[in-house]
């Protein structure tokens, strides 16, 4: 049974596992069809001066569809946030197994663009760790940054989630996908990205629990859960009898809290 927690460090990753797969570039060319279109190049009759402008709009069209698939919206996104809510839920409550398996559960692809897929949840994860991180939302603490840590313990994702606190600083994480992915592996970075949003989610919780009236209540002083994009009804507390979690210390109120 799959449990985020490890009983010991996480292994370095190894190199990028190359396969060959008979078919795929033609595979990869149909699925970029309708973007080489908009580029006027036919993938059943490509006609193009050379290599060079073919492989520039090759870019483009790659560069397009990694940018949808890591950029979830409509129903798609409002499932990724379900999924990412309750992959937080269950960190924070130590319940690590129960976060493994809805990580596990997560699809690759989705055949008709509306369930939450890995990429989905990759690209909405490190998107927020950003916008909170690097002090551009104003509705978080100012120093939440500065607060954030990894819960004790080994974790399946660690290193991943090292790098993507240390990106989201800098507002860099989102803007680094191409990196983390091969780096860690994409399976890394998924459990990463869930890992270090919990891990930010967790002072903000201690901040609201032991804060002034004053701080707002709703969705542990996350914007709000559903202003976050992270909407349900139970806000994540982290857990007290594990000792994974604790008070990281005072955190300064933001500064457009009333």
């Amino acid at each position: 049974m799959a449990d985020m927690r490890r009983r010991s460090p996480e292994p370095p990753a190894g190199p990028p596992l190359i396969q060959h797969k008979p078919g795929l570039a033609n595979e990869m060319l149909q699925e970029l069809a309708p973007l080489l279109a908009e580029e006027g190049i036919d993938v059943n009759g490509i006609d193009v001066p050379d290599l060079k402008t073919l492989q520039a709009a090759m870019n483009r069209a790659v560069e397009r569809s990694n940018m949808t698939r890591f950029t979830p919206v409509g129903p798609a996104r409002e499932q990724v946030m379900t999924t990412l809510r309750l992959v937080v839920e269950a960190v924070t409550a130590d319940d690590t197994a129960l976060a493994a398996a809805i990580l596990e559960s997560v699809p690759s692809e989705s055949s008709d663009g509306t369930m939450a897929t890995v990429a989905g949840c990759i690209g909405v994860a490190l998107g927020l760790l950003d916008d909170w991180l690097a002090g551009t939302d104003t509705n978080v603490p100012k120093d939440l940054g500065h607060r954030v840590k990894l819960p004790s313990g080994h974790w399946l994702g660690e290193r991943a989630a090292t790098d993507i606190l240390a990106l989201a600083r800098k507002g860099r994480a989102y803007r680094s996908l191409d990196t983390l992915l091969v780096r860690q592996g994409g399976k890394q970075v998924l459990y990463g990205s869930a890992l270090a949003l919990a891990a930010a989610i967790a002072p903000w919780s201690w901040a609201r629990r032991s804060a002034p009236s004053s701080w707002p209540t709703t969705g542990c002083g996350m914007r709000s859960w559903s202003a976050a994009g992270l909407s349900g009804s139970s806000h994540p507390e982290p857990a007290g009898s594990s000792g994974s979690w604790g008070p990281p210390g005072p955190l300064s109120r933001p500064a457009s809290s009333p």
